[in-house]
């Protein structure tokens, strides 16, 4: 490796080998110092060798190579080079018209940019490897950005941490909100916090016997040391309901401060009792400008920010920040991951580039709708979104907006909705709420449904569109769906006895059931169309009136 790295500076074979053994052949750096000192006090030592050499055909550039002091790379506690100082390989290359040089046979290819890992301090652990995101979690309540009606000066987890009496919570909103970070923060902001020990654990990953064990020790840590255990399960509601029936008795005496984050409404996805022993906090997606703030701090940040990633400085222009910002749906995390990964692929430019090593890695506009691909869009197909947009469909549709129900429909569509799915629920708000005002709106919502089947999208958007738009358009009568309820109220409670079916409404098709009286004095209307004195209601429901349409009769 040595050797090679030698070759490549454009020293001759020979002279790289008694470099490297003179110097221990293990370090590039000793070897290269030796050449030079060796050069300098023996220019000539061959009498034989003729005194005006040609020049050689490369001469290395060596501050280019190493950009550490003499006396710092021969001590033994000499450390690594900075994480914005890169260290570049040259490989030389056959000039075509210098007829007199012979080219090297790595010649003609480029200077590659080794960018050295970013330095890291005794005592503190490599966390480059983590994502921005992971890396740029706030360490203390007072570092979050955003989230102010909950965090506010006069807010219940202000006054908590203030008075050191920290409840039992669950966090409650969209990804990237940060639920986990407040969570990590409270027990760094608290006024003592001797009293309390942290302990993690993720519902996606860890079963009974987990829960079981961290309940265990907090009882212990209880008792011993009179020390709380802040419990933080991510993803609460992945827990099944015995999961989270064993978290009631430790939150219950106090051995446990539980808190829990969720993206799920804990309404449906969280045991009632569980739910009575805690506070519901709801965060809110994170505005533009927060995330803006959040993204300028991750710049400015060279202990643990951009730099440390990509190993250089890092400019991001700032329309970059904002088209960033305002395309990440209110999510800090895909923020920060789409920021590093933007960050990755200009350091990737520069080295392309083979620009010197006091250059800085440029983020452009460009580079972020790259790593962003496209706008990230808060939907989940099984989760409380998809029923909050469905509905905001419906509505639009059924307050005759049909701008609002093509751009809802839309945001359906772009998150990943099952374009059969829409169709059905065309086909019931088409007998819902335009019923008998519009007959005809059954058949387009029918025949939308179908031609989705046939094409699939992305196809069939324009005609969900036009399904839509008719929907949204057409005259509104909720008159049989009104009747179909009170109807299906009365058989339930059984207004009417719920009796049997009246004898001359009964079908006769045996002699037998003729004998009973089955179907006798039975009026048939298209014979007596002016008879108007049959009843069809059983006796205790006579003069009901299920539907109130105008023209019924």
């Amino acid at each position: 490796m040595e050797m090679e790295q030698l070759l490549s500076m454009g020293f001759s074979s020979e002279l790289a080998a008694q470099a490297l053994a003179a110097t221990g052949g293990k370090s590039t750096l000793k070897a290269t110092e030796w050449i030079l000192s060796h050069k300098s006090s023996n220019p000539n030592p061959n009498p034989n060798q003729n005194p005006n050499p040609s020049p050689p055909p490369f001469q290395p550039k060596l501050d280019r190579f190493f950009h550490l002091h003499t006396k710092l790379s021969t001590s033994p506690s000499s450390p690594e080079p900075t994480a914005t100082t890169p260290s570049i390989h040259t490989v030389p290359e056959h000039d075509p018209d210098d007829d007199s040089t012979t080219p090297s046979p790595h010649h003609n290819k480029r200077q590659k940019l080794q960018y050295p890992k970013p330095t890291i301090q005794l005592g503190k652990t490599d966390r480059t490897h983590e994502p921005l995101s992971e890396r740029m979690r706030p360490r203390t309540v007072f570092e979050v950005v955003g989230q102010e009606h909950i965090l506010g000066n006069n807010s219940l987890l202000h006054s908590a941490i203030d008075r050191n009496r920290i409840p039992s919570i669950i966090f409650w909103g969209p990804p990237g909100t940060g639920k986990t970070s407040i969570a990590k923060s409270i027990i760094n902001s608290a006024q003592d916090r001797s009293m309390y020990r942290f302990v993690s654990l993720s519902a996606v990953t860890c079963g009974v016997k987990d829960v079981r064990d961290a309940v265990e020790e907090a009882r212990k840590m209880r008792v011993k040391n009179n020390k709380r255990t802040l419990l933080f399960v991510d993803e609460v509601h992945r827990f099944n309901k015995s999961q989270q029936d064993s978290f009631l008795p430790v939150i219950e005496d106090g051995s446990i401060v539980f808190m829990g984050a969720t993206t799920e409404n804990p309404s449906f996805h969280l045991i009632t009792p569980l739910l009575s022993r805690c506070r519901v906090l709801t965060l809110n997606p994170i505005k533009p400008h927060h995330i803006e703030t959040l993204l300028k701090r991750s710049v400015n940040d060279n202990e643990k920010g951009l730099s440390q990633s990509v190993g250089m400085r890092v400019d991001v222009k700032d329309d970059a920040i904002d088209f960033l910002s305002m395309n990440c749906d209110g999510d800090a995390r895909v923020a920060l991951n789409a920021l590093e990964i933007a960050a990755t692929t200009a350091a990737a430019r520069v080295a392309d580039n083979q620009l010197e090593q006091n250059d800085e890695a440029v983020v452009t506009v460009d580079d972020v709708k790259e790593a962003l691909q496209c706008k990230h869009l808060a939907y989940d197909k099984a989760g409380e979104e998809h029923y909050n947009l469905i509905s905001a469909l419906h509505k639009s549709m059924r307050g005759s907006d049909a701008d609002a129900a093509i751009y809802w429909l839309a945001r359906m569509l772009e998150g990943g909705e099952e374009p059969l799915y829409i169709a059905r629920r065309l086909i019931r708000f088409a007998s819902e709420d335009v019923g008998l005002a519009d007959p005809l709106a059954l058949n387009q919502a029918v025949a939308c449904y179908q031609a989705c089947h046939f094409l699939g999208m992305p196809e069939c958007n324009v005609i969900l569109a036009q399904c839509a738009a008719y929907l949204a358009l057409a005259p509104k009568s909720i008159s049989v769906y009104r009747a179909i309820g009170a109807a299906q109220k009365v058989v339930r409670e059984s207004v009417g006895q719920n009796e049997g079916v009246p004898l001359h409404l009964r079908n006769a098709p045996t002699k037998l059931m003729k004998e009973l009286g089955y179907g006798k004095d039975y009026i048939y209307p298209p014979d007596n169309p002016s008879s108007s004195t049959q009843s069809y209601l059983p006796p205790s429901l006579l003069g009901y009136k299920f539907l109130d349409w105008p023209d019924q009769n």
